[in-house]
């Protein structure tokens, strides 16, 4: 009897199949315009060995408390807080604490800048000293950045205009950071004062995707490199607990992730929702295209990109303004973000969006609505759109 039942089983899987193709039971492929992961271009066969080492050094490394885990820690690994190179969600959200204003970070010997809100077990996680501002970063997405790295000093020196000689109400300001010891200028810095012009973060306090990397494994996830040897519980200096090829590759991945891909350029409401885009002023700031010199990787030399960004700081009104402050910023002063794939947003959010530096935004409506400061007379030129002209206009922004 036992018998029959397993042949009867087996002739009703046997009959599936026969009715059923692969294609169908399988789960299709998603079209690459549909993710951000994947390499530029032109990467040589040993390019292409570089950033694959990157790549799994940032997706699949975990870090446990053997491997040098903390003690206290934000995330146990890179793609933790950036699920398939995209942006993070509120569960991965960052804080950091105790700058209010450019005299520097008065609460460095309370654990600032950032907060590690998590523990191996034997270890109380930080809390936020009394006294100290405090602002909520949310991760984000990674793709492209090899671009805006390639970018040189001068090139977004010429679109600040700090004193706004032309008179339309933004500014854009450079964030000039005190260098870590271990940055070492390229031919494309800019020196002021002993400071260089950041451009990664969301108030752009990292000058290069070196010091950005270096930053993420120490106060990310507690792990000392000889980049960064200090131990963020104890204060001491400790042996290295990621060697320097991986934070290279790590760095080389970075900088050779493919721009995020644009979808539906050709489609008429998206086409008129980029000229509303352009009517508005928004592209003021969010500067849709920039080319590339030359670098020392092929794929990034000469390019030319939209990343929608200027990589400049702007007053973003009382709204956005959290109390914290990073570098020369003003704790109402953001960098703008890069807008391309925003429309893949969700796809690491868990299927909704979750916007701005902290991800307080639920749409991208909500979002244009709390932008004030400099962006106030594009908000309020938004709000005397048509219904029809705004779902143009978001359709377009969907498409980046």
């Amino acid at each position: 009897m036992k018998n029959y039942i397993l042949l009867t089983i087996s002739l009703v899987f046997l009959g599936f199949c026969t009715l059923t193709s692969c294609e169908d039971i399988l789960t299709p492929e998603p079209k690459m315009e549909d993710i951000l992961d994947g390499p530029i271009d032109g990467l040589s066969s040993s390019e292409s060995l570089e950033f694959i080492e990157g790549d799994v050094a940032f997706n699949e490394e975990v870090f446990t408390a053997e491997t040098g885990l903390g003690p206290l820690f934000v995330a146990t690994s890179c793609v933790s807080c950036h699920a398939g190179d995209g942006k993070g969600h509120p569960f991965t959200t960052l804080t950091r604490f105790g700058q209010s204003d450019a005299s520097g970070n008065q609460f460095m010997h309370l654990g600032a800048p950032q907060l590690q809100n998590r523990a191996i077990p034997g270890y109380l996680p930080e809390q936020i000293p009394s006294g100290a501002s405090s602002a909520k970063f949310m991760p984000p997405a990674n793709t492209g950045l090899g671009f805006l790295a390639a970018l040189t000093d001068a090139q977004i020196l010429a679109v600040a205009d700090p004193f706004d000689n032309n008179n339309d109400g933004i500014s854009g300001v450079p964030n000039y950071i005190t260098p870590p010891s271990f940055f070492s200028p390229k031919w494309f810095h800019q020196e002021s004062n002993g400071k260089y012009i950041g451009r990664f973060g969301k108030k752009a306090a990292a000058i290069d995707l070196l010091h950005q990397t270096v930053n993420a494994y120490n106060q990310d996830m507690g792990i000392t490199s000889s980049f960064s040897p200090i131990d963020t519980y104890t204060g001491l200096e400790i042996d290295p607990e990621v060697s320097n090829k991986t934070v290279n590759s790590v760095v080389f991945y970075l900088r050779t992730l493919k721009a995020p891909p644009r979808r539906n350029q050709n489609n008429a409401e998206v086409q008129a929702g980029e000229a509303l885009f352009s009517n508005l002023k928004c592209a003021e700031c969010h500067k849709p295209q920039w080319t590339t010199q030359n670098s020392d990787i092929a794929g990034l030399s000469n390019k030319t990109f939209y990343p929608y960004t200027d990589l400049l700081l702007h007053d973003m009104g009382s709204g956005l303004d959290d109390g914290y402050t990073e570098g020369q910023a003003l704790t109402s002063e953001w960098r703008t973000p890069p807008l391309w794939g925003i429309g893949l947003s969700k796809k690491s959010q868990g299927g909704q969006y979750f916007l701005l530096h902290d991800g307080r935004a639920r749409s991208i409506e909500q979002a244009i609505l709390m932008h004030g400061g400099e962006a106030a007379n594009s908000k309020n030129a938004y709000q005397q759109l048509t219904s029809g002209e705004k779902q143009k206009l978001v359709k377009f922004i969907e498409s980046l």
